[in-house]
């Protein structure tokens, strides 16, 4: 085989077919760029044009002046898609990014010194000036009167800058990415505006994708009207921006795990995965890592934050992207901003961050993912509207229980959060959480034992119920596996009321309840947590579970010095009244349980409040004489 190559060259036949040929083409012309035209500063490519007011117009210019470039490297700085530093830098009409930046490149011409590089500076200002002062002044005159059209709706929006739209009722800021005009399939002609938003996925803040469509318009528009605008074309810009501001710092305060309140509706998911509207008025677990983990679909993919030090952003001359850290200014600290409780030994990673900039706090979304605990669904929260939990410090003190027994549960607990890891059986994470069974009839503590304990260690309750696990083994098992792993992360107090109805005896004709009773057995094993187990019923549950069992404690039924002091406790509690200490003696000599004196005394003040009086001890009598037909029965 010969060592040499041999040239084809392509012909095409006169209905346009291409072939093959190694006959040299003989109507080409000359190449127009060549060794004499690389010694110009510019190259102008013009192109015929279909104005009437013109015969040509300019198709692209190629900076080929190496000073040129350098000035350019100044005035295009972070402009999206533009490195001056090329061999080859070419700019494609409309020419968008001197309609963005034609002021800088105005002021880097007045500022240039005499000699070759103001030379070549004036040489593409002139071209450029020619080509575009239509474009320009149509642009500094809408701006003069605050309103746009479709066609140079692009003008506004320069790459980088910080905008200003409205959703869910609330301001949001962005940074502007890029846009274009599409024919959109639904509504036409539109304007998308592709935007980003600085998000958290749990481990990292970053950008998050977002896009506006403004749909065309005949004529001129406000710019303030528009779906989504520059930021400085607000009529409040600076009120805007405060507020933006303020609510960005605690969009950073908020990143991690806490556990606070929560009242104002919520943005949750319906069954085709549209975003709706849900009402809150619970304790929620903001964790935004957990809602990733638990729901891996529906996390937005974030794009790196660019944070760079104050040095490199003054040093013009320095195209470095570094993100070397840098002090925060002392106004990073707002005394208006709440106090989150953090939830301790739950962050997997402590890393220090570098803090985010104003500009991107503005940008900051509203909305951080959480958790639910009266409803128990995954939602999306307004960071503004998360509220700082008020404990009731009384809980506890109020449960009506032998002080020796209420200082062990709450010591056990307590040093479960703190100590939980110091245990561990012979197979590694076995063993490690602690387990509770509070035994006894109805109406006596049991409940609130649980609730008091988490009340008193300002931890989370989750309250499992038959509802949450499901009825069927498989359902239960990935259900019961979630729950306890969720409960675990947060340090959380788990209830699982009216155990007796997972966990009764196995028997020979059951096979379904048996396979539920054996995932609760080596489901629990495993669980790192608190668990308080409550049920009237224990003598029904599987003898396989009281090894289980850590801490087993039967409640009696309540005496008569303790039901007095429920009824004490309870009138305590704001309720307006006008019963004296023998009335409250003899109220306790009913034996009734604890619930059924709080259902007695919510009667009882309806009734008052229906008299327009205080509550009385007559009010009291009167639905326990109503009682007493239910079984419950007056004392003499």
């Amino acid at each position: 085989m010969k060592c040499d190559l041999k040239n084809l060259y392509q012909k095409e036949d006169e209905r346009g077919r291409a072939s093959w040929t190694d006959k040299y083409p003989e109507d080409l012309d000359e190449a127009a760029e060549n060794e004499v035209t690389a010694r110009y500063a510019i190259l102008v490519r013009n192109k015929k044009s279909f104005d009437s007011r013109k015969k040509l117009e300019i198709d692209s210019i190629v900076v080929q002046s190496p000073l040129l470039k350098q000035v350019l490297t100044k005035v295009l700085k972070d402009y999206p898609g533009v490195t001056p530093n090329l061999n080859r830098l070419i700019f494609q009409a409309p020419f968008n990014p001197f309609v963005h930046r034609w002021t800088q490149l105005t002021t880097a011409l007045e500022e240039e010194e005499e000699g070759e590089t103001k030379q070549h500076v004036q040489l593409l200002y002139t071209v450029l000036e020619a080509e575009l002062k239509d474009t320009i002044a149509a642009k500094a005159d809408y701006i003069k009167n605050k309103v746009i059209t479709f066609e140079h709706l692009w003008t506004i929006f320069q790459p980088g800058t910080t905008l200003y739209s409205e959703e869910w009722g609330r301001h949001c800021g962005s940074k502007f990415n890029n846009g274009s005009y599409y024919e959109h399939p639904k509504y036409g002609p539109c304007y998308g505006v592709n935007t980003q938003k600085v998000d958290w996925d749990g481990d990292k803040f970053g950008y998050a994708s977002n896009q506006h469509i403004i749909l065309a318009f005949g004529g001129t528009r406000s710019i303030a009207s528009l779906d989504a605008f520059p930021l400085s074309f607000h009529p409040e810009q600076k009120k805007i921006r405060a507020q933006l501001l303020k609510r960005g710092k605690l969009f950073e305060h908020y990143h991690g795990y806490h556990y606070q309140a929560y009242k104002a509706f919520a943005i949750g998911k319906d069954m085709c995965g549209n975003d709706i509207k849900v009402t809150v008025d619970s304790r929620v677990i903001i964790d935004t890592f957990a809602y990733g983990k638990f729901n891996p679909n529906s996390l937005k993919h974030l794009s790196p934050l660019k944070i760079k030090s104050k040095a490199i952003i003054e040093d013009t001359t320095n195209d470095s992207d570094s993100d070397s850290d840098y002090e925060y200014p002392d106004s990073e600290t707002d005394t208006d901003t709440p106090t989150p409780t953090t939830l301790a030994n739950t962050n997997p990673i402590d890393i220090k961050r570098t803090p985010l900039t104003d500009e991107q706090l503005i940008q900051c979304s509203s909305l951080l993912k959480g958790y639910t605990l009266k409803t128990k669904r995954w939602l999306s929260f307004f960071v503004d509207s998360i509220l700082p939990i008020k404990f009731n410090t009384q809980a506890f003190s109020s449960l009506v229980l032998p002080p020796s027994q209420k200082e062990l549960i709450l010591a056990f607990a307590s040093s479960q959060v703190l100590h939980s890891a110091k245990f561990d059986d012979v197979i590694s994470g076995k063993g490690r959480g602690i387990i509770m069974l509070l035994s006894g009839g109805p109406g006596i503590g049991k409940t609130l034992t649980a609730e008091s304990v988490a009340e008193n260690m300002q931890v989370p309750l989750y309250m499992m119920s038959a509802g949450d696990l499901g009825i069927k083994s498989s359902e239960v098992e990935a259900s019961l596996t979630t729950i306890l792993e969720m409960v675990a992360k947060w340090n959380a107090v788990l209830l699982l009321d009216e155990c007796d109805v997972f966990l009764e005896a196995r028997s020979a004709h059951d096979l379904e309840r048996n396979k539920i009773v054996s995932i609760f057995l080596r489901t629990l094993e495993y669980y790192e947590g608190i668990l308080f187990l409550t049920t009237n019923r224990v003598k029904n549950m599987d003898p396989a579970f009281q090894s289980r069992i850590h801490i087993s404690m039967e409640y009696p039924g309540l005496d008569k010095d303790s039901r007095m002091q429920v009824w004490k406790n309870f009138l305590e509690r704001g309720i307006e009244h006008e019963i004296s200490e023998g009335e409250v003696e003899g109220l306790a000599e009913v034996e009734i349980n604890g619930r059924q004196i709080k259902n007695v005394l919510k009667t009882g003040q309806l009734l008052a409040c229906h008299q327009g009086v205080k509550l009385r001890f007559e009010h009291l009598k009167t639905v326990l004489d109503v009682e007493k037909h239910s079984g419950v029965e007056m004392a003499s």
